[in-house]
């Protein structure tokens, strides 16, 4: 809502976005909307302004994001910056940081500075969640299994996500790091909705068996490993880690393949990240507005992550924020 006057400037801290984060269901349809947002063309995203820092591998993002909103809402103008050190690990310090920035879509006033890694992890498991309830396994007699390929960040943020839609769900999950993997299992079984988790070996033996993939793993050495050999014939594969597991093999033997923003995918693959990788034959959006069903066979949907989604999930935690007072309003 806009006035005339300056409006407070709110700041939240990791803390209060996680605490006026929206129940998972308000997540699913702020993914939908953005998703959808994407395919109408009622959203302005350029692509992702990056440099360099000068640590090995470091990376700064700026993802600007404008939602032009129906009669019925108010547009939506922000911003995501994000950095990754990887160099921060040798030294006990969290290796990505990230704040989400809402200004007034009249006025271009500042309004909002929020902690986005928060916003990250659960925007991203609410993308991989449209894709179980849409594309995901039907009429299985039983219930569903499931495998998490990272037990990072990302991985704690599916399980809510993986409870909600898939319920009794038997997870198997595999990290680098057993002790990371018996974690995320023990934070699995104390989660409702959840049926029972385990720690796997081997990535391979995780996805062997299960009728919904989430590969989440750090960008590392590997690279393409996961080709179609590694999962069932019917299954959804869902990675969230470019093509760190999921292959252009498994892409290429995929029913259906969607990406979430088709221009960010074929700017990455130009650059190598998705080397041999076929066209998609939709945008997630796309999809969705088509109505497309489930194909019989195996399903990939990859997504990259849009800055959109950040600045939708940023409005939705600060309307929760002020209604409850959470926060730090700060002097202008």
């Amino acid at each position: 809502m806009s006035t005339t006057a300056l409006q407070p400037l709110r700041y939240l801290d990791g803390a209060a976005v996680q605490a006026s984060m929206p129940p998972v269901e308000e997540r699913l349809h702020l993914a939908e909307i953005t998703m959808r947002a994407l395919a109408s063309g009622a959203a302005q995203l350029p692509p992702k302004i990056g440099l360099f820092p000068r640590p090995a591998d470091s990376f700064a993002h700026a993802m600007p994001a404008h939602l032009r909103a129906d009669d019925t809402g108010s547009d939506l103008v922000g911003i995501k910056w994000v950095l990754g050190f990887p160099t921060n690990n040798a030294i006990g310090v969290p290796a990505i940081h990230a704040i989400a920035i809402l200004n007034d879509p009249v006025t271009g006033v500042p309004t909002a500075i929020l902690d986005a890694g928060p916003i990250t992890a659960h925007r991203t498991a609410a993308v991989s969640g449209l894709a179980i309830r849409h594309w995901g396994p039907r009429n299985l007699g039983r219930p569903a299994r499931a495998a998490i390929v990272g037990a990072g960040t990302q991985g704690h943020a599916h399980l809510p996500v993986l409870a909600h839609l898939l319920p009794d769900v038997d997870l198997a999950i595999f990290d680098s790091s057993r002790a990371r993997a018996d974690a995320l299992a023990a934070a699995a079984n104390a989660t409702a909705g959840i049926g029972r988790a385990r720690s796997a070996d081997t990535a391979q033996a995780a996805v062997r068996d299960a009728d919904v993939v989430i590969t989440a793993a750090s960008f590392g050495p590997v690279k393409q490993v996961m080709g179609p050999e590694w999962v069932a014939e019917e299954a959804l594969v869902v990675p969230v880690d470019y093509a760190t597991y999921a292959s252009a093999a498994l892409a290429a033997a995929a029913a259906l393949f969607l990406v979430d923003e088709r221009g960010q995918f074929e700017k990455n693959r130009e650059v190598g990240e998705f080397d041999d990788y076929r066209d998609p034959d939709a945008m997630i959006g796309e999809a969705l507005i088509a109505g497309t069903a489930r194909p019989a066979g195996r399903v990939l949907v990859s997504h990259l992550g849009v800055g959109l989604n950040d600045v939708v999930f940023a409005n939705a935690i600060l309307q929760l924020a002020t209604a409850a007072g959470r926060g730090i309003v700060l002097p202008r």
